[in-house]
Order: C-alpha cells, then structure tokens, then sequence
C-alpha cells in the first residue's frame, strides 16, 4: 500500500468512526464483549432489521442466558421462542453450534474456529472476532457493500465470486486495524443510518467529498447484483381439522421449509384448488363424508425469498376420524401455542380464532 492510499484509508476510517462517535444506536449487543451474546445478536440479525430483532434477543437472552442453558434445551422450545423470525435454519444452527461450542470446553477465541461453528459465515466470524476479541477482521455485510460500492463506484456485482472477492479485500484494507471493533460497527450503522439503500440524504454525507458515485451521479445504481431471484409458485391448502377439542398437526421434516416446524394437515397442488377438489381430494377421504368445510383463508400469498405460496385454508369440523393420516398426530387444541409455528401457520391460527 502506497503511502498515498494509506492516507486516505487513514480519512476513511476516521470520518466513519467520528460520524459514528455522533450518531450512534444505542443497543443491547452495543459495549459489549460476551462472544456469546454477539453471537446471538449475529445470528438473530441475518436477514432480519434491527427494530424486529431487539425483542427478540432480549427474550432469547433471558431465556438461555449461556451457551449451556442454550445447548441442554429442547429444539422445539428454541424454535418456538424463535417463531416469527423466519429462516429458522438459523435456530437450527444456533442449537447445534451451542452443543459444539459446549464440546469444546467454550467460545472458542480465534476467527478459524468460530468460523468452523455450524451457520457461521465469514461475516459472522468476523463480527464476533472483532468485537469480543479486538482481532483485526473486517465485516463485510449488505450495509458494508453499500458504502464501499458508492464511495469508491464499484460496480463489480456483490453476489458474484469476483465482487465477492473485491469488497473483502478492500474492506480488509480499509480496516481500522487499532480499533476494529469500533470501526466495523461504525461502517455498518453508516451504512444502515447515513448511507442508507434508498433516498439516501448525501448533501449531509462527511464522505460527500470523497464519493466517486455522489461525483458521477450513480449512487442509486450501486452497488450492482447480477442474479436476479427466481421465485417458485406453490398452491398450498391447509386443512384445520378439530374433532371433540383436538387439532391434527404434524412437524414438518428435512428436505423442504420450515423444517422442525408444526403445520395442520397440508395438501399441495399444481394449480389453485377450489372446494370442490379439496372436498373430493382422495387424500381427504379419511375425513369422512359428515366433514364440514369452512374457508378461513383464501387467496392469500405468503412469500419467501425463493417461492410464492399461494395458500387456502379451511377449517374442517368432524365427529370421529376414520384414522389418523401418517405422519399426524391429534393434539389438545388448548395446548396448541406450545408448538413452534410458521408465521403462515401462525395467520391460520388466528384466522381461526376470529372464527
């Protein structure tokens, strides 16, 4: 690194922290240096913003308040209390890892062997290593990809191999390697307060200056992705089945969403069923020719990152079952809450009790 450059990573980091000295948000997971509670935060915080999040590590700290009380609970209780995040492979993971770090004797201190913790990534790894252990590693998240994409217009897509590549390479570079952890969180709420992904207010930006998107007018082209998301359309009719103050559930298994998950008695077609084909549905036979259907749901879309769920719902009321399907079990209705849900599954719950 030339001299020249280093003076201006010198500008960089500085400008970030003292905005950062300023504007500041105030959170739990902020000022502290428990591997563990970061690690928490981390993983609560994938895919989910801030304000949904803070409740949610707040229960969940005080809930499993170590990594051992984490790692001797029941998978089903860390789901539930996980239940409305979404992606719950993170739940998943954070359960198993917990058993791992347990193994190990504790949190383990260097970035190779957080690393090597199940559902961590290189930006997991190096939040935590950063901020519980001061060690020199630079985050690179999507608000990280914003900032360094518009101050230097990059427009190397961020989901390829090749940006991918880029970005950490220069994050690293730009690196406050004295004060890493203040600076990784300073870029991250930069980028999340000041350059935010849309409408962001540049005249008041301390890097405005410096910003070579700002000069050549394409701040809001950057940064660029390459891949666009294709979404897979799936009909989906939930049957809520009671029967003399039970309900049928089952958990869903691997090898498709929400695995370890509750649901009602699911069917999946290729097209929207109406009542009709439920009804006359051979898969609905057990049900008995005395069922009564009432629609509690209907044409409603639930989307995922990858599929559109095109979902009806029906509560369906009987007097015996002929048998129980494979795979279902009955349940008390009253004890319904105790099973960790979908937020899909979650909206039929409630459906049903405004019915």
């Amino acid at each position: 690194m030339n001299e020249k450059h280093n003076n201006g990573d010198l500008f960089f980091a500085k400008t970030i922290e003292e905005w950062y000295d300023k504007n500041r948000r105030e959170l739990p997971w902020r000022d502290i240096t428990d591997p563990y509670r970061i690690w928490i935060s981390e993983i609560i915080l994938q895919q989910t913003q801030v304000a949904q999040g803070y409740d949610y590590f707040l229960r969940f700290i005080r809930r499993f308040p170590t990594v051992e009380t984490l790692s001797s609970a029941n998978l089903d209780e860390v789901l539930q209390l996980w239940q409305g995040l979404g992606y719950y492979s993170r739940a998943r993971n954070l359960h198993q890892a917990a058993r791992q770090i347990v193994n190990l004797g504790g949190f383990p201190k260097d970035y190779k062997n957080i690393r090597a913790l199940k559902g961590v990534g290189d930006y997991t790894a190096a939040a935590i290593s950063s901020f519980a252990y001061g060690l020199p590693y630079a985050t690179v998240d999507g608000n990280v990809y914003r900032v360094l994409a518009r101050v230097f217009a990059i427009d190397t897509p961020i989901d390829t191999t090749a940006g991918k590549k880029q970005f950490a390479q220069l994050a690293q570079q730009l690196l406050d390697k004295k004060r890493p952890a203040l600076y990784n969180q300073a870029l991250m709420d930069f980028g999340a307060l000041q350059c935010r992904p849309k409408s962001p207010d540049c005249t008041k930006c301390p890097l405005i200056a410096k910003c070579a998107a700002f000069a050549s007018k394409c701040v809001d082209t950057l940064p660029v992705k390459q891949k666009r998301t294709k979404v897979k359309d799936r009909h989906l009719v939930y049957l809520y089945v009671r029967s003399k103050g039970k309900i049928l559930l089952r958990q869903r298994q691997q090898g498709d969403i929400w695995q370890g998950l509750y649901e009602p008695f699911l069917m999946e077609y290729e097209q929207p069923a109406a009542l009709h084909d439920v009804a006359n549905d051979k898969r609905t036979v057990w049900l008995g020719e005395k069922a009564v259907f009432r629609n509690i749901l209907s044409r409603y879309t639930h989307m995922l990152t990858h599929q559109r769920l095109n979902v009806e719902a029906y509560l369906v009321s009987i007097d015996e079952p002929k048998l129980t399907p494979d795979g279902y079990c009955w349940v008390d209705e009253a004890n319904r809450d105790e099973y960790p849900v979908s937020r899909l599954v979650e909206i039929i719950f409630e459906r049903i009790n405004n019915n």
